[in-house]
């Protein structure tokens, strides 16, 4: 499971939304900030591509993965700079964590993602310097 969800974060690096969607079923759901769910493979990769587009240089590294039950908990952080046209310049720094509930195939079937929203869009104006 930590090889998993190290590749999992690789991924989120890559600039290449598909290879994030790619851990999830066909049919899977990534849902942010009790957001509207992306649901099915297109959807998920237009999530991750907004990601990408806002942070052309985003890191995402794993801190942590714990499992109970049915579900296993991925926590990460996330570093960027927001430089790109019509962008604010400034730098981010964010963490949270995806609940996951996986297939018998070790897929995401669902996910559900949370961070600290009004951290990152202060940070997205102002930086990480508080």
């Amino acid at each position: 499971m930590e090889i998993f969800a190290r590749g999992y974060a690789q991924a989120w690096c890559s600039q290449r939304p598909n290879f994030v969607s790619s851990f999830f079923t066909e049919d899977g759901e990534l849902r942010v900030n009790n957001g509207k769910p992306a649901k099915g493979t297109e959807a998920i990769i237009n999530v991750a591509k907004g990601f990408m587009e806002t942070f052309p240089d985003m890191i995402v590294s794993m801190d942590s993965l714990t499992t109970k039950s049915d579900k296993t908990r991925f926590y990460w952080s996330l570093s960027g700079t927001n430089d790109v046209p019509n962008g604010t310049g400034m730098k981010v720094k964010i963490s949270g964590f995806e609940e996951w509930t996986l297939t018998d195939d070790g897929l995401i079937q669902k996910s559900s993602g949370y961070f600290d929203e009004k951290e990152y869009k202060r940070q997205l104006e102002f930086g990480t310097e508080k």
